[in-house]
């Protein structure tokens, strides 16, 4: 029996859990390793073997070791192509370059207003830091523009990158997940008909609710 990919982390990091969601996705089995980042585990020097910069997730496949949760994915997907959801990263170059796009634009648009709201709005409480009202300000005005963007397009396709589920959707969940469950931002998708509609359709995804469930058992 093969050995299954490994991957190192916490599956409440947003990172992390878009790897997770993206092995059930395409039914590639894998072994998770915790990483205590309170105790700096991640700094420790076996752990920089496989990701140099310190951070989470760390990714592991054979001899193969990979950082940077949507290269990841796209791996997972390239490797794996017969496996679990095979449109997950499309089946041709149109389709790829078409999801690639809105991947990129997750990663660039989306990522940043929507990980400084995650941060202020969820754990800034929890880590009885103070909250930045302005910074707030700024990034839920830069979201809501950004969305108003995804409203045209969801009016147009089902999903992001056209009527299939797939990566360009799936690299959303986890700091959409926050917000509407974290930070109680939950009116930024619900104020969108389109939005609404898709938000409620990937978010009640198996893969994503057993994501969910690793990291209601790791809290």
């Amino acid at each position: 029996m093969a050995t299954p990919v490994t991957v190192h982390g916490p599956p409440l990091s947003t990172a992390v859990s878009r790897v997770l969601a993206c092995l059930i996705e395409k039914d590639v089995p894998f072994q998770l390793i915790p990483v205590n980042m309170a105790k700096g585990e991640h700094k420790s020097p076996d752990f920089l073997k496989i990701q140099p910069f310190g951070q989470v997730p760390a990714f592991q496949d054979e001899a193969t070791s990979l950082f940077e949760s949507r290269a990841i994915c796209r791996y997972i997907c390239e490797k794996y192509p017969e496996k679990g959801n095979k449109g997950l990263y499309g089946t041709n170059p149109l389709a790829k370059a078409s999801i690639d796009q809105w991947v990129e634009a997750e990663g660039q648009s989306f990522n940043p207003p929507s990980s400084v709201l995650v941060f202020q709005l969820a754990f800034a409480p929890r880590m009885k830091l103070k909250q930045d009202q302005s910074l707030i300000s700024q990034n839920e005005t830069k979201l809501e523009k950004l969305l108003g963007v995804y409203e045209k397009r969801l009016g147009e396709s089902r999903f992001l990158a056209g009527d299939d589920f797939s990566l360009a959707d799936l690299s959303h969940l986890p700091n959409a997940h926050y917000l509407v469950n974290a930070a109680e931002r939950e009116e930024l998708f619900t104020s969108k008909k389109n939005v609404e509609r898709w938000w409620g359709e990937i978010s009640s995804r198996d893969s994503w609710k057993k994501v969910v469930d690793m990291q209601k058992q790791s809290t």
